[in-house]
């Protein structure tokens, strides 16, 4: 009984989850109210104020689910797609798949971002919650700068710090978006442009 009511439980929440990234995206943050969640995941707005208590606290579920990309928050350092890049001994070769990686977590993460970044000027939670997004992408990239580091690929004379600020830069959500939404880029030529402009930045020559 106990478990099936979790279940439901979590059924619940990821339908909620579901419908405000549809309408953070669609209608933005100021735009999109609980009653309007509620209605289009099919459950009571007081179910929506049950599980997440604030719409900014959604909008983080949304975020870190989007994140993720499987409904199940977790840092993505943790997750074994991370540990892969450790593998290969040629660093061309990691910055391809953490490239590839990157692209598919922006492809799912980056609109729902832009409400967070838009909504951050005019309120406080937003403008904590869009430092916090921006902190936790340095950390990712300086992981992967530190992976780098460890093979000994990172060229001559570039320190780690502005390393970590080109991949960020490269890889940020902003680019990804003019480049994939507004220039019409298939995933797959961010994907090349990126790495090659990744590894030239950061390889020796």
């Amino acid at each position: 009984m106990t478990g099936g009511k979790g279940q439901r439980s979590e059924q619940t929440k990821n339908k909620i989850v579901e419908a405000a990234h549809a309408l953070f995206i669609e209608n933005g943050y100021a735009g999109t109210t609980f009653q309007a969640v509620a209605d289009a995941a099919g459950v009571s707005v007081q179910t929506v104020y049950f599980h997440y208590g604030s719409k900014s606290r959604l909008l983080r579920r949304v975020v870190d689910a989007a994140s993720a990309g499987d409904g199940e928050p977790g840092p993505l350092l943790d997750r074994p797609s991370f540990a892969a890049l450790r593998e290969p001994a040629d660093p061309a070769t990691a910055i391809r798949l953490w490239v590839r990686e990157s692209g598919a977590v922006l492809d799912r993460v980056a609109p729902v971002l832009t409400v967070v970044r838009d909504a951050a000027p005019g309120d406080p939670d937003m403008a904590a919650q869009w430092a916090d997004d921006s902190a936790r992408r340095r950390a990712a990239h300086g992981a992967f700068i530190a992976v780098l580091t460890g093979l000994h690929a990172v060229r001559h004379g570039l320190s780690e710090r502005r390393a970590v600020d080109v991949a960020v830069a490269l890889l940020s959500p902003e680019l990804f978006l003019v480049l994939t939404r507004e220039c019409g880029w298939t995933a797959a030529e961010w994907e090349g442009w990126a790495a090659d402009q990744l590894a030239h930045a950061l390889l020796p020559g």
